[in-house]
């Protein structure tokens, strides 16, 4: 990408001892503004330039698989009935892409640092404001703010008496924390409205700092939204303007399983209710996930496999997954079940729910199986293992 920097103000932030913000010892430091001449020639070109078309290629989704998902979509956020420059967030960033001048880009990004420190997590680093046109697609820039944090323990080789030198306040682009604004959701299409955001961090900087900005929810607690939708229109179907103890009792029982975190199999809908229901929601979004565990067992897949390659079913008292597929595929751990040569599932059902298995061997006759050879036969007829 064709980045065109017009501003960087480089801001150094000390903390006694790495302290939090709460504590007194926080301080910054502004060390230098660089312009379009002097950042072409400048070592901070060397070090991050890549990391801005990093930033905007960086892939995000506007409804994470997890609410600690590293990078978000954040939007401003204002009351009903008002316009976008009724945010501050906004409104700071906004003067920031319009100053004219040197002074005043450095003005406004020192306003800004300012109420980064007062943020709840603030550690010892260098904070870089940029502002930088991307030629390819737009004449309007993009504002970047980036945090590194000091690396503890960094050393650099020196000479072969004192082997190596301490390195005092060292930062590194491995890790560096980022927003870019605006977004840009596609090649050549920026959304005003939002920004986009790169903490890969327990400590949540950025989204205290920007106290007027909110997040999509993640993924999974859209679905269940949906889904609790979804059994509401089925209460009210199933019981129409009936009021009974019956009625009462499913209500309850269906809000004590939607306010659990570990949830068993309801038992509430047929096979092909459940199949309706996940079409709709994969329909929104078709690589949406979906596991489970039964027994000590973890099953990971798509919703949209339910009723295709995943199949629940009871037997025998006991609850049955059958996943099928092509072909296996094992990773690391090589066990004596890649040798395996697999009965039919009609002689299986029956061991299901014993509680035991067959210690004879299965009743079947191997010798009708594809692939059956004379290895196999041999080794059938004999108690011993292979080997």
């Amino acid at each position: 990408m064709d980045f065109q920097m017009q501003y960087l103000s480089f801001f150094v932030i000390m903390t006694d001892g790495e302290e939090t913000a709460a504590s007194s010892g926080k301080r910054f430091k502004h060390f230098q503004t660089l312009d379009e001449d002097t950042y072409e020639d400048s070592e901070i070109k060397r070090f991050i330039d890549e990391e801005f078309t990093r930033i905007v290629k960086r892939k995000v989704e506007r409804n994470p698989n997890t609410p600690n998902a590293p990078t978000k979509i954040g939007r401003f956020a204002v009351e009903p009935g008002y316009e976008l420059g009724s945010n501050q967030n906004y409104n700071l960033f906004q003067r920031l892409r319009d100053a004219d001048t040197k002074e005043r880009f450095v003005g406004i990004a020192d306003e800004l640092i300012r109420i980064y420190m007062d943020t709840s997590a603030v550690r010892g680093g260098a904070f870089i404001v940029a502002r930088a046109k991307l030629n390819t697609f737009f004449d309007e820039p993009f504002l970047f703010l980036l945090k590194c944090d000091f690396e503890p323990k960094i050393a650099r080789i020196s000479d072969e008496k004192s082997l190596i030198s301490q390195v005092e306040m060292a930062i590194s682009a491995r890790s560096i924390k980022s927003i870019q604004y605006p977004y840009m959701p596609e090649d050549g299409m920026l959304e005003h409205w939002e920004l986009k955001i790169h903490q890969a961090s327990h400590a949540r900087y950025f989204e205290d700092f920007l106290k007027y900005v909110t997040y999509e929810k993640p993924l999974p607690e859209v679905m269940g939204e949906q889904v609790i939708e979804m059994v509401q229109q089925y209460m009210t179907d199933k019981w129409q303007d009936e009021d009974s103890t019956e009625r009462r009792e499913e209500e309850n029982a269906i809000e004590v399983w939607a306010a659990s975190e570990k949830r068993d199999i309801q038992q509430y809908w047929t096979q092909e209710q459940v199949v309706e229901a996940s079409q709709a929601l994969v329909e929104q979004k078709p690589d949406l996930p979906f596991s489970f565990k039964l027994g000590k067992i973890s099953v990971k897949g798509l919703l949209a496999d339910f009723g295709d390659s995943i199949h629940i079913a009871h037997h025998n008292g006991r609850y049955v997954v059958v996943i099928e597929g092509d072909g296996f595929q094992f990773d690391k751990g090589m066990s004596p079940v890649e040798l395996l040569q697999p009965p039919s599932l009609e002689d299986i059902l029956p061991v299901i729910g014993t509680g035991a298995r067959d210690e004879d061997g299965p009743a079947y006759d191997s010798s009708q199986e594809a692939g059956y050879d004379e290895r196999a036969a041999a080794a059938s007829e004999s108690d011993d293992v292979p080997w």
